[in-house]
């Protein structure tokens, strides 16, 4: 009797608990598939995002009074850095007083924007494959 009322009881309850769960295992797929494939789609838009402002910036760049701003920035540092390392140190005919204050906190600024600029983008382009 105690067998029969096992069975009566356990088969349904516990098919009943199984065929739940695997619903919810289905529903919690699902979803996850879902926010997945929504994920991608973002990931996808971001990088037709940036690609459109690279576009635009080269677009803006083949100008010549956008493209100048750099060089305009750099020309003094080279011409600074010309005279000390030329006129001062090689041929030893004067001595310039060092960049101090803000002057020098923006000649290390643009210094590192020319020069480092470049290498930041092309690792920037090996970590973005």
């Amino acid at each position: 009797m105690w067998t029969w009322l096992a069975s009566l009881i356990g088969g349904p309850i516990v098919s009943g608990l199984i065929n739940a769960y695997k619903a919810k295992l289905d529903a919690a797929n699902t979803r996850d598939r879902i926010a997945a494939d929504l994920a991608a789609k973002e990931i996808e838009a971001e990088i037709a995002t940036r690609a459109q402002a690279s576009g635009i910036i080269i677009a803006e760049q083949g100008r010549w009074y956008t493209a100048i701003i750099r060089p305009l920035l750099a020309f003094p540092l080279i011409i600074y850095f010309w005279k000390v390392i030329v006129w001062d140190k090689v041929l030893g005919w004067g001595s310039t007083d060092p960049l101090s204050g803000m002057i020098a906190d923006w000649a290390g600024m643009i210094l590192t924007a020319y020069v480092g600029g470049r290498s930041i983008e092309k690792v920037a382009r090996i970590f973005k494959r």
